[in-house]
């Protein structure tokens, strides 16, 4: 079973996958700490030395090599992951997709919260600049987000809420 955990930054990809993998008995993938280790450089280096189009072929090709090799992961995808280089497609034949679907101001709020610097996208944002930023990113990706077999919207979802419908969700 390979389950990847799509969404904006902040929507929780990390913290939810991690308890979904530990109550699946599933190895638990971070596709972006994988790309720190591979590369030996944070994503905001990559993304300051190489740019971001370099980053999203490393990280289209990384997840594409762990659906290749890898039978049976929960992973937490990047939150542009699915939206380049045909990665949602890749992900959505290889395994279950789910779509945590959180309000923009809920991603705002964590996300002001966190380190924003860990954040390329978002770092040296204000809180006005940032809620702007989510909504623009939302508006941008959601059409990749939205082909996913799976959509939580309840941004309080809990593992025990997903798991049912995990198990019950049947690819034709």
């Amino acid at each position: 079973m390979k389950i990847f955990l799509i969404g904006l930054p902040g929507s929780g990809k990390t913290t939810l996958g991690k308890q979904l993998a530990k109550k699946l008995k599933l190895p638990f993938i971070d596709l972006d700490t994988e790309i720190e280790k591979i590369q030996g450089q944070t994503i905001s280096e990559i993304f300051e030395s190489k740019k971001e189009n370099h980053f999203r072929e490393i990280e289209s090709n990384l997840l594409k090599k762990f659906c290749l090799l890898f039978e049976s992961f929960v992973m937490a995808t990047g939150g542009g992951a699915p939206c380049f280089h045909d990665t949602m497609r890749a992900m959505n034949q290889s395994g279950t997709t789910i779509f945590l679907d959180v309000p923009s101001k809920e991603i705002a709020d964590r996300l002001m919260k966190t380190n924003l610097s860990d954040r390329p996208l978002l770092a040296k944002m204000n809180d006005e600049a940032l809620k702007d930023k989510i909504e623009f990113l939302r508006s941008q990706r959601i059409i990749f987000y939205r082909q996913a077999h799976l959509v939580f919207q309840n941004p309080a979802v809990s593992v025990e809420d997903m798991i049912p419908k995990i198990k019950g969700y049947n690819p034709q």
